[in-house]
């Protein structure tokens, strides 16, 4: 696929969603460790486990009964955190990333035009003095990180009738290693610091 560009989807098309394989890659996003997920069969969602199991993503695999319309929620400051922005500004910094070569890890995107970017556990403590270090406010820009005591929604959670929660980059083999924020905060901010000043633009 060529680049962030391609990530986008034509307006007024959407790809197929693939319910069990993307809650086979929610479980792996989650990583092997603290962010084990479980697919209740009785109800539509997969859950995160105590303890730090791994549910079963044979399972999710294997056809996706029990799956359909899931809701997959992963639990942020255990494996992972997130980082959380505009779609417009997340993928202006997707491309960025892509050109100078950065290790990124899962990213998601949302009905609601947000775009999600998986990192290591900690970068939601010290987002805001890491975007102060650069010269912006992160509450500002709309630059947040989502740590201990919050979720996310996975595909293929869907949100009401908006639509569903989708990967912007799918988890796989090569993007299992997360980066740290240190590595994703100069584009993330500067691409949400621009979106932000243009908004500013188009309503004066």
């Amino acid at each position: 696929m060529g680049g962030a560009a391609a990530l986008l989807p034509e307006r007024g098309r959407h790809p197929r969603p693939d319910p069990a394989g993307d809650a086979a890659a929610a479980a792996g996003a989650a990583g092997a460790g603290a962010a084990g997920l479980l697919a209740d069969r009785d109800r539509p969602a997969v859950h995160p486990l105590p303890g730090g199991r791994l549910g079963d993503r044979a399972g999710a695999r294997g056809g996706g009964h029990g799956l359909r319309g899931a809701s997959v929620l992963l639990p942020t400051g255990r494996a992972f955190d997130a980082l959380e922005v505009p779609e417009s500004a997340g993928f202006l910094a997707l491309a960025r990333m892509e050109r100078m070569d950065l290790t990124l890890g899962p990213v998601t995107c949302t009905p609601d035009r947000r775009m999600l970017f998986f990192v290591l556990p900690g970068a939601a403590a010290k987002i805001s003095e890491l975007v102060r270090a650069l010269g912006w406010n992160a509450e500002a820009i709309d630059l947040t990180g989502r740590g201990e005591g919050h979720y996310i929604a996975a595909p293929p959670t869907r949100v009401g009738g908006r639509g569903a929660v989708q990967w912007a980059r799918k988890p796989t083999t090569v993007n299992r290693w997360l980066p740290d924020v240190d590595e994703l905060v100069s584009p993330l901010a500067y691409a949400c610091a621009r979106e932000a000043a243009d908004a500013r633009a188009r309503a004066s």
